[in-house]
């Protein structure tokens, strides 16, 4: 089953990624490369801290595609094997365990609330702040 997941989960890590390599500027790397710095150091150093963002976003796509695909898993689980979503589904309509199934839907929520706060707490850029502002003293100067 996981062998499934990750197969079609892939594709959206790797579309992210890519689509973020596109947009890369290359002049970093080549002056990396110019000051002497390896492959791996260059790649360490600076590529991957521009493709973390693009690598957190698809993994959480690809965890929120994975939990909600619930054909992969049924054709995939094994025999007496149940899976959250699969226990949701089983019992979204029975009366008696509708409590419980609210229960874990507002449970799942919350926890999904601190994957995407760090996710955009570790790809907050600098954007919003602003350079000092120069007195007409110092600009003339």
């Amino acid at each position: 089953m996981v062998i499934a997941h990750a197969t079609f989960c892939m594709v959206t890590v790797f579309n992210n990624v890519i689509a973020r390599l596109r947009r890369n500027n290359t002049a970093l790397e080549e002056a990396s490369a110019d000051l002497g710095a390896g492959i791996f150091t260059t790649f360490w150093l600076v590529t991957f801290p521009q493709l973390r963002s693009a690598l957190l976003a698809g993994g959480l796509l690809a965890f929120a595609l994975s939990f909600d695909e619930i054909i992969v898993t049924t054709f995939t689980i094994g025999a007496g094997d149940t899976t959250l979503p699969i226990w949701i589904l089983q019992n979204l309509f029975r009366p008696n365990q509708a409590p419980v199934v609210n229960v874990v839907a507002v449970v799942l929520i919350v926890i999904s609330i601190v994957p995407i706060w760090l996710a955009q707490r570790l790809s907050a850029d600098s954007v919003g702040v602003s350079a000092p502002h120069r007195t007409k003293t110092q600009a003339a100067a």
